[in-house]
């Protein structure tokens, strides 16, 4: 069966990465779930998906992607508008699985795509609530340690089975704990100097969860590539905020998950920006191929500079 799979794998890879993006793309309608329920205290499985008006969506009117083209952004049992990101969200899942599948082996592959998930549902969470949840970050955490004990190749170990992993585990520790405590000791000096608080704490977790998946050098890497990603976009949204008065009030949007969301209040453009997304971000460059440019950095930064 394996070697099916291989002969398949090599003589079609397009099939097997058609399957991963298709696989995103249902991934991303529950992760738009996730995002919707998890910070609000509700349970993601029941009840099922229902329309603005209180109506439940039928199953042909919740495929990923199509039913916000074929329905062109409208419920189709009250007309009410609901959000281009639920689509947005779906096409960016399946885009990224299949990105995953086609550069890691298939175990790895299965492993970055859980990765992935968690990144996509953390940034959006914070992006809305200005929160990353303990179940992604500590959750997270605890489960890259686990998975990298079980797979040594996550890491790149390879050896004798127990050894390797014991290695990979140990590593997934390591990135853990440096990229936590970079984060908390950069967020204690910003709170000196600044006097008032640099990063959430949820940040510091959400950078050990990175590292447990990305080693030390990947949680090093999200942090300051993480700054400078946010140096980009920062940067314009304060420039657009002081251009164009500094405030924004969200109208009303229908949602096609539970019911619509308000805006009550007036925010503050440009005054709270989440620093989790761009962690997400630089996170993701790093596991999506940039590994190998960090890595080498670091080896030859610890060869010229650290080796007697």
């Amino acid at each position: 069966m394996f070697e099916t799979f291989e002969f398949i794998n090599e003589d079609f890879p397009w099939f097997f990465a058609g399957l991963a993006a298709i696989f995103g793309a249902l991934t991303g309608s529950f992760l738009n779930v996730c995002i919707y329920r998890i910070p609000a205290g509700r349970s993601i499985i029941f009840p099922g998906s229902t329309c603005a008006c209180g109506r439940p969506i039928p199953f042909y009117h919740n495929i990923p992607i199509f039913t916000w083209l074929i329905l062109r952004g409208r419920a189709s049992c009250c007309g009410a508008p609901f959000s281009f990101r639920y689509p947005a969200i779906e096409l960016l899942t399946a885009v990224l699985f299949c990105w995953v599948w086609m550069i890691y082996p298939p175990v790895i592959a299965l492993i970055g795509m859980l990765f992935v998930a968690f990144l996509i549902c953390a940034t959006f969470i914070d992006l809305d609530h200005m929160i990353i949840p303990d179940r992604f970050s500590i959750g997270g955490m605890v489960i890259g340690v686990v998975l990298s004990f079980i797979f040594p190749s996550l890491h790149g170990v390879e050896g004798l089975p127990l050894v390797s992993n014991v290695q990979s585990g140990v590593t997934a520790i390591v990135g853990a704990l440096v990229g936590a405590g970079l984060v908390y000791w950069i967020a204690v000096l910003g709170e000196i100097v600044f006097r008032k608080p640099a990063m959430g704490e949820g940040d510091v977790k959400f950078v050990g969860f990175i590292g447990a998946f990305c080693g030390w050098q990947g949680a090093v890497f999200s942090m300051f590539g993480g700054a400078l990603v946010g140096s980009v976009i920062l940067l314009p949204i304060l420039l657009a905020g002081r251009l164009f008065g500094g405030k924004k009030t969200p109208k009303d949007v229908a949602v096609s998950d539970d019911e619509s969301v308000e805006g009550e209040e007036d925010v503050q453009f440009g005054a709270q920006v989440p620093f989790g997304p761009m962690l997400a971000v630089a996170g993701l460059i790093y596991f999506l191929g940039f590994d190998v440019h960090v890595d080498n950095y670091f080896a030859e930064f610890a060869l010229h500079f650290l080796t007697p």
